[in-house]
């Protein structure tokens, strides 16, 4: 790969301006190449895009007496040891409202008294800090220590977090933020009759002087990707945003960005190709694993939330249905239900005496039987629930179903032991 030119700044660049520019260096990375500016961050030693590192020239030295580190990738420096927990969520966009939607959801209301504040707290979770960072900002502290806990996405925290051994995933389905990370190409042109990755992948236009250029804002998981999957020759550059122009700008080839429904890519003549797909994604809730580790008090608030966040997930869509069915005991209404019914409840039908008043005796004539029914089926269930001797049926939303043990905090101790 040519090495990167230097970025011309506005009016020209001089003095310590020129001593902060850096350029990359050729790649050996399967001939992978960046097309961006050059890294200008002094002594950022950071991963640039394409797995690459910057480098930072002799002649760019920092202050004397300082240690600068622009990038957010060093080693925290702390001058004292912090006795609060620390949890990190989206600061922006629909990724916040959903945590947020979430958390309050669960009982854990987040209380910020300024919209303007980027730090709250949860008055259900004693010594737990809020800090509402961007979702690039939660991986990279999470990384360094900055903050224990966080909620983000899936697809930022194996871009940011760059397979970090020290970062764990608590819960790995958090109902919100579904998208896919995926290759996008055009449907016209030389692409037309492009259907799949290896077929991309072969064409024979791609060369050292023309490779395949894809515009994507995941440079890490897309150097990866593409070098996992035979390319050979492909030139990565970054954008801010609306990625889908580039191909028909000219600019790019093909575009490697987040999908959800597929419209955006359709309405720009965009299509996805078998193979493409990079990963899935959806809100994750992760921690660092050295604080989890050494603060039990971390691990008692970590282990709160997950229960909380698995009672309420397990309980979406789920409806619990009363009704009376007459019957000579509690156990012979119980095998009406198990074997006339499809819907024996959880772990089975919870039945009850009715007690009626009867001429001044108390006698029991029916009993109420209580069973959990999935929203899809709930028709169904109140219609066989008749049929097999039921009445007065009542049905509501449940809110919570937590379990004896939530078998994601056992996989969560496994892991901290391995």
């Amino acid at each position: 790969m040519a090495v990167a030119p230097p970025m011309t700044m506005q009016g020209g660049a001089t003095g310590l301006q020129q001593q902060q520019q850096a350029v990359l260096p050729r790649s050996s990375y399967l001939g992978l190449q960046l097309a961006s500016q050059p890294c200008v961050k002094v002594g950022c030693g950071r991963r640039s895009s394409a797995g690459l590192r910057c480098q930072v020239s002799p002649s760019s030295t920092t202050l004397p007496h300082f240690n600068v580190d622009i990038s957010g990738a060093g080693k925290p420096i702390r001058s004292v040891e912090r006795s609060t927990i620390r949890l990190a969520l989206p600061s922006k966009g629909r990724m916040a409202e959903d945590t947020l939607g979430l958390m309050k959801d669960c009982q854990l209301s987040v209380r910020k008294l300024n919209p303007r504040q980027y730090i709250a707290d949860i008055s259900e979770l004693k010594n737990v800090e809020v800090w509402f960072q961007r979702a690039s900002d939660v991986v990279r502290k999470l990384k360094t220590g900055d903050v224990d806990m966080g909620i983000v996405g899936y697809d930022m925290l194996r871009e940011y977090g760059e397979d970090d051994e020290d970062l764990i995933i608590i819960h790995d389905a958090l109902g919100f933020g579904q998208c896919h990370l995926a290759i996008g190409i055009p449907t016209y042109g030389i692409f037309e009759n492009i259907n799949s990755l290896s077929e991309l992948a072969a064409m024979p236009l791609w060369t050292e002087d023309r490779p395949l250029r894809v515009v994507t804002g995941y440079t890490y998981l897309g150097t990866k990707f593409l070098e996992e999957h035979g390319f050979k020759h492909v030139q990565l550059s970054t954008a801010d945003g609306a990625l889908e122009a580039a191909p028909a700008m000219g600019t790019a080839d093909a575009i490697l960005d987040l999908v959800s429904s597929g419209t955006t890519l359709r309405e720009n003549n965009l299509k996805e190709i078998s193979g493409g797909a990079v990963l899935s994604s959806q809100g994750v809730f992760v921690a660092n694993k050295k604080a989890l580790l050494e603060r039990k008090e971390m691990l008692d608030v970590a282990h709160e939330m997950l229960e909380r966040f698995e009672a309420h997930l397990t309980a979406q869509g789920q409806f619990t249905v009363v009704a009376n069915m007459r019957g000579d005991s509690a156990e012979e209404v119980a095998d009406r239900i198990l074997n006339d019914t499809s819907y024996p409840g959880l772990q089975g039908p919870t039945v009850s005496p009715v007690y009626t008043n009867k001429d001044g005796k108390t006698e029991v004539d029916y009993y109420a039987i209580i069973i959990c029914v999935p929203k899809p089926q709930l028709y169904q269930a109140v219609r066989q629930l008749r049929k097999a001797g039921g009445s007065g049926v009542l049905v509501s939303p449940l809110t919570y179903i937590f379990d004896e043990e939530t078998p994601r905090y056992r996989q969560l101790l496994a892991a901290l032991e391995a």
